[in-house]
């Protein structure tokens, strides 16, 4: 574990999101191009007893980054992970890509996982971790799930969307204590083939909501966004996260 000063805490890096200008420069944080990230990421592993730090895009510079961390968070986003990264076919016309971002993230997570370091997937960070593991998405849930519950929910993103339910003699059961979870709900993608990680949870309507791997120490991806902390489970993951860090 890294220290630094009289802390103890281990290092969760956190990926960012990117934006680029708007056409006339006038729209946004800045007229350059920017990072940015929602500041209950970093409140919530805090919260959870981790010392969170931001990672840039940056493929090139994975393997120095994870050099400096203990376990690697990857968030979620408005933008969707390429088809041709897991044989998807075309691209839906609601798919936004962010390339640089994808790149980035996926030399971390390949990295992170070659060193078994703990990683979490978060929302979009799921999906990713799910094509990182050779399993594939599916692009348009209100297509492909019609009668399905709504994946992007009406109501604000502090609130619960569903409820999950978890699979019984899985790490994210474990790290919980439950069978149920309420969780939020932000997505109109969703993991359609795990690949070699297992399903743990799944939402009303069979939507896959968690994945892991057994094959390391902490792997786990969640469909939801835990920083929320809206369900007593959710801190317990982020925690659960921070413990892994610890070893």
């Amino acid at each position: 574990m890294k220290q630094g000063g009289h802390t103890m805490r281990p290092v969760i890096g956190v990926t960012l999101d990117s934006e680029q200008p708007a056409a006339d420069g006038s729209a946004g944080y800045s007229r350059y191009p920017w990072y940015a990230l929602r500041a209950n990421y970093m409140d919530s592993l805090a919260q959870a007893g981790g010392l969170p730090m931001a990672l840039p895009h940056d493929a090139a510079l994975a393997d120095a980054m994870l050099d400096h961390i203990d376990a690697l968070v990857v968030t979620g986003g408005a933008f969707d992970v390429d088809p041709a990264l897991y044989g998807g076919g075309a691209l839906h016309e609601t798919v936004v890509l962010k390339a640089g971002r994808t790149a980035a993230e996926l030399a971390l997570v390949r990295g992170a996982l070659a060193r078994d370091m703990p990683v979490l997937g978060i929302c979009g960070g799921q999906q990713l971790l799910a094509v990182a593991l050779g399993g594939s998405l599916i692009q348009h849930l209100p297509e492909e799930v019609p009668d399905g519950l709504r994946h992007e929910q009406p109501n604000p993103r502090h609130e619960a969307g569903h409820g999950i339910v978890i699979t019984p003699d899985t790490l994210l059961h474990r790290i919980v204590g439950s069978g149920t979870m309420r969780i939020n709900s932000a997505h109109h993608q969703a993991v359609r083939d795990p690949g070699t990680a297992q399903v743990s949870a799944r939402a009303e309507d069979g939507v896959i909501e968690a994945i892991e791997s057994a094959s390391y120490r902490f792997c786990l991806g969640v469909q939801w966004h835990p920083e929320f902390l809206i369900d007593p489970g959710d801190l317990l993951v982020l925690a659960a996260l921070v413990e892994a860090a610890r070893a």
